[in-house]
């Protein structure tokens, strides 16, 4: 059956809890030449390039041609102290590929910023991501199906880091992260503006039978709990991935992938 979700009334008015996004005061290491070329194609603030000394990889070379021409600080370093970096960083391996770079502050954006009135947006929530391969995977998911931002909590959530970056294959530096102080809130924000809000659960309806165009944000919960109860009431409905299997459920990387890909079906006039 297929939700008939009509048009949300718009309130007029707007809390004013969203006008600046939350401050942040470290910078970040991310490695990987893709990480790396996203965030100079992006025009992220980058402090320093670290190079492997005596590489002959091209596409390093371009990174680096691109980066001088751009003033940013090239170092030459030998291999191990890009091992170190890596592991600094918090990866688990040190598949660095030859490159890592010191990152100013990322530039989150508040969620006035992300609105747009008069477009069909579609938005991720992620209901306290711990896991930043999952976070990261999300938010590669959310850039290549058409999302124009990804909110999440400042507490108790995975967020962008090293590790995170790498996983979205730098699709952060081209997405809107938006942190913000309290989910509940940001939904209603998000529903004031016009949006409906869908729930990924395993007790809902067929995702591919909802309608998944218009103003629409799905929202994704974490790894062991799923979506919160208090997140889960503010939703509008709930869009489930029927199992055939034994396990009782699906990453939440990969359920979010598939669910954000019907999105973009529909979106876009696929059949």
């Amino acid at each position: 059956m297929k939700h008939d979700k009509g048009s949300r009334p718009r309130k007029n008015h707007r809390g004013s809890a969203w006008s600046e996004a939350p401050a942040e005061n470290d910078g970040f290491v991310i490695v990987g030449k893709n990480p790396v070329r996203e965030a100079l194609r992006e025009g992220r603030q980058i402090d320093r390039l670290d190079v492997m000394k005596d590489n002959r990889d091209h596409v390093l070379g371009d990174i680096v041609a691109q980066a001088k021409k751009r003033g940013i600080v090239v170092r030459s370093v030998e291999k191990q102290k890009l091992n170190q970096i890596a592991r600094d960083a918090g990866f688990e391996n040190t598949n660095h590929q030859g490159i890592a770079a010191m990152m100013a502050p990322f530039d989150y954006v508040s969620l006035d910023a992300v609105l747009r009135p008069e477009e069909d947006q579609l938005i991720v929530i992620l209901d306290h991501i711990l896991d930043p391969h999952n976070f990261g995977a999300i938010v590669r998911s959310a850039n290549l199906c058409g999302a124009s931002a990804v909110i999440f909590p400042d507490r108790r959530s995975a967020s962008v880091t090293a590790v995170s970056m790498k996983a979205s294959a730098g699709a952060m530096n081209a997405t809107a992260m938006v942190k913000v102080a309290n989910l509940t809130q940001a939904i209603e924000t998000l529903k004031d503006a016009g949006f409906w809000i869908a729930a990924a659960d395993m007790d809902g309806q067929p995702y591919d039978k909802l309608d998944w165009r218009g103003k629409m944000a799905l929202v994704v919960g974490s790894e062991g709990a799923g979506v919160s109860p208090n997140v889960k009431k503010h939703c509008d409905f709930i869009a489930s991935i029927p199992n055939y299997g034994t396990v009782d459920s699906f990453n939440a990387s990969v359920a979010a992938g598939v669910l954000l890909c019907e999105a973009a079906r529909q979106r876009h006039g696929g059949q």
